[in-house]
């Protein structure tokens, strides 16, 4: 199956090549001829699936380029996601002469305003906003052709229902109506039975939303340990890019501020943030100033960062499809990616639903110990130390230090500073939360271990290849040095 195959025009066609888009995924094949005929379409798919260009290349298709009204309406739940699929579609459609729109909470209404009236005729909004603009009456929608309900169960977690309600109350009844959402929980699908007209369901099976190059862990661990467990494991690590996913907003912070007090360079994005703090925190993980990257589910939706090296699940979501979506963030491009998963012991069952789900059993893996970890720290003390004495006036200096040298012993000193070095100094305490329940209580049963290298090398993991392993692989990092780490399954 091609794109020719799926009833695209030519200029389409032209503007899916030029994009890079080689053949279409499988939600774009199921999709795109069903909405080209005008069907109500329910699609069951997470980020990363291609779902964009799903609903965007249809809708293209349909716009008149000469009528001026707002034909087409995307709403999306959060400002990243909404800023993401405004420029897909502006991108797919600049040869169609099409122009988008987008419109979120946090950022200049009079702005938006003055970017409506300019006519465009696709909408993409987060509720909220969309709201505004229909209540203000500079957002008309009594001309949309073609609806959109992005992420539909993100938007439920949100709060959103009744703004969304609102929202397609004021577009025409006889409209085209896409619901795409990774979850079908009950009120997803009562909206789908009251707004939509005998609609297609598409349902992209889990084995095509997961990835053979991500590898996935799991540590069981205590929720109290789970911070000193997770920092010994970027010690060792080092990743390079990572996010690191907590169920609670209050999380993300505790979480951000904890890895920023031990000397990491974290920061912690979630929906109470303001947009131009967000924004900034995104500029900044993706010019690498930022390496270790604290979000809620929700916030991370829309984050496209290329390069992710390490998901961390500091919390296991709450549904296994959210999994599925998170460690999508890595492995992408046909680079190796690592995920590491946190659970508590009554949550194993959570794990297996998600090992269910994916058709993958996680690897267990038993974290570093204290020492260890201060190795790696220690690895990397050095290499901080040579820099600081390279940048350092000695001159400005010298009598102190000759006074300090006649007191101490030069062993103790250098001791001195590597201590005040040492991550482990700073204490961090994270707030307890609940453990998931509503599955049972897991009885799973470690087997694995972690073994380090005696070189404590930046990291990479060597599955065993055997006992449901899918092998290993033997990275290397930015500096080119081998990384091996083994698990070894005990019988």
């Amino acid at each position: 199956m091609n794109f020719k195959d799926l009833g695209l025009s030519d200029s389409l066609l032209k503007a899916v090549a030029d994009n890079g888009y080689a053949e279409p995924t499988a939600i774009q094949t199921e999709t795109i001829p069903l909405t080209l005929k005008g069907e109500d379409v329910i699609g069951q798919a997470q980020t990363g699936t291609g779902k964009t260009a799903a609903f965007a290349l249809p809708i293209l298709q349909g716009i008149d380029v000469n009528d001026p009204n707002v034909q087409a309406l995307v709403i999306s739940p959060t400002r990243e996601l909404a800023i993401q699929t405004q420029k897909e579609i502006q991108k797919l459609g600049r040869g169609e002469g099409v122009r988008a729109q987008v419109v979120y909470g946090g950022s200049d209404i009079r702005k938006q305003i003055y970017d409506l009236k300019k006519k465009p005729q696709i909408i993409v909004g987060t509720p909220g906003r969309l709201l505004d603009h229909i209540k203000r009456r500079t957002l008309k929608l009594e001309h949309v052709k073609f609806l959109v309900l992005d992420e539909a169960d993100e938007m439920l977690n949100m709060g959103f229902l009744e703004d969304i309600e609102s929202i397609i109350k004021n577009t025409p009844s006889d409209r085209q109506t896409m619901l795409f959402s990774a979850t079908m929980p009950d009120p997803i699908k009562r909206v789908g039975v009251q707004f939509m007209t005998d609609p297609k369901q598409i349902k992209v099976k889990s084995k095509e939303l997961t990835t053979d190059l991500v590898d996935q862990y799991y540590v069981k661990v205590k929720d109290n340990e789970k911070f000193e467990t997770m920092t010994r494991l970027f010690d060792v690590e080092q990743p390079k890019v990572t996010i690191v996913f907590c169920r609670t907003k209050r999380r993300v912070d505790e979480v951000a501020k904890g890895l920023i007090a031990r000397g990491y360079k974290a920061a912690g994005l979630h929906g109470d943030l303001t947009q131009s703090r967000r924004t900034q925190i995104m500029n900044e993980f993706k010019r690498d100033q930022i390496n270790y990257l604290v979000a809620t589910d929700v916030a991370a939706r829309g984050i496209d960062v290329s390069g992710v090296t390490h998901v961390y699940n500091f919390d296991i979501p709450q549904d296994p499809e959210s999994y599925v979506h998170r460690i999508g963030r890595t492995g992408r491009a046909g680079h190796h990616g690592t995920s590491v998963t946190f659970v508590t012991p009554n949550e194993m069952s959570y794990l297996r639903l998600v090992e269910k789900l994916t058709k993958v059993r996680m690897l267990p893996l038993k974290p570093p110990t204290e020492d260890e970890a201060l190795a790696g720290q220690m690895k990397f003390a050095i290499e901080d130390v040579d820099k600081l004495v390279k940048r350092t006036n000695t001159e400005k200096y010298e009598d102190v230090a000759n006074t300090l040298l006649e007191n101490h012993e030069a062993i103790d000193l250098v001791a001195a500073l590597l201590n005040e070095m040492s991550r482990d100094q700073v204490k961090v305490h994270i707030t307890p939360e609940r453990p998931l329940k509503g599955h049972g209580g897991g009885r799973g049963r470690s087997r694995g271990g972690y073994r380090g290298n005696n070189s404590h090398s930046r990291g990479g993991y060597r599955g065993s290849r055997d006992n449901n392993s899918r092998g290993g692989h033997d990275r290397r990092n930015s500096s080119g040095r081998s990384n091996k780490f083994v698990i070894k399954n005990k019988h």
